[in-house]
């Protein structure tokens, strides 16, 4: 699998980037000073890859993403087994962090869209402290329904533009998010776009992010199941294994 722009690496159809974080900081400043198509930016984890297999759009939106990281160890053991190059995660809360960076180096401008209206408060008190040159351009907490009208995301796409942000984050949990994303990224106008899901919750500190040992062994995933596994159990233990499964019989093919 190859893409002209981006190294990446095949995991079982889907075009995982190589890129180390660092890399992927690089590639951002790059596309942040680029005139042109919004950039595209979503993460690949094992149920994420599970889901989209039954979900077509869902498929596409990732396929077509301009930049897919490898947020999950399941990816990382996933690319070892098939003797790929991933080596590490890279997460979506890494990329909000190191973009977020980049803006309040230049002094650019991001925009939430997702989310509840108390989270996007918690983020607008909490952004100045930890960004003060970057501009919160706007925020939008849109209705909680399956399915958004063509009024909803009319309204959605309006207020992103009326704000002239350079990033918009993008939090309705996958794989919403990312197929909103894939249908509606050429009415809006900005330069970056990411969806991040979770990372809203992290940031605001609605929802506690597990600790920083769990994060560096690529456990992330066991104080989340934790304290959610009416939620989560099927993540962990469907999901996961399949994928898996998936990357074996992969191997397997590839050396016969």
């Amino acid at each position: 699998m190859t893409r002209p722009d981006m190294p990446v690496e095949d995991i079982i159809g889907y075009p995982v980037t190589t890129l180390t974080r660092a890399q992927v900081r690089d590639r951002v400043k790059a596309w942040l000073s680029e005139t042109g198509p919004a950039r595209i930016f979503a993460c690949a984890n094992p149920h994420s890859l599970h889901v989209a297999e039954s979900d077509p759009a869902f498929q596409r939106a990732l396929r077509e993403a301009d930049l897919l990281t490898p947020d999950g160890i399941g990816i990382v053991i996933g690319s070892k087994w098939l003797k790929g190059q991933i080596r590490d995660r890279i997460t979506g809360h890494d990329v909000f962090e190191d973009t977020c960076d980049l803006l309040n180096e230049t002094g650019g401008s991001v925009f939430f869209l997702g989310s509840t209206e108390h989270v996007l408060a918690e983020i607008k008190q909490r952004l100045p402290q930890d960004w003060p040159n970057m501009r919160l351009a706007g925020t939008y907490s849109p209705p909680f329904r399956p399915e958004f009208s063509d009024d909803d995301n009319d309204a959605m796409i309006a207020a992103v533009n009326a704000s002239n942000a350079d990033v918009l984050w993008v939090g309705m949990t996958a794989p919403k998010q990312e197929k909103w994303i894939a249908q509606n990224a050429d009415r809006l106008n900005v330069r970056f776009i990411g969806a991040i899901g979770a990372v809203f919750d992290f940031y605001a500190g609605t929802v506690p992010r597990s600790p920083a040992v769990f994060q560096k062994l690529g456990m992330e995933w066991l104080p989340r199941l934790m304290r959610q596994p009416k939620r989560l159990w099927r993540r962990n233990f469907v999901s996961n294994p399949s994928f898996l499964a998936r990357v074996a019989r992969a191997r397997l093919r590839g050396s016969r």
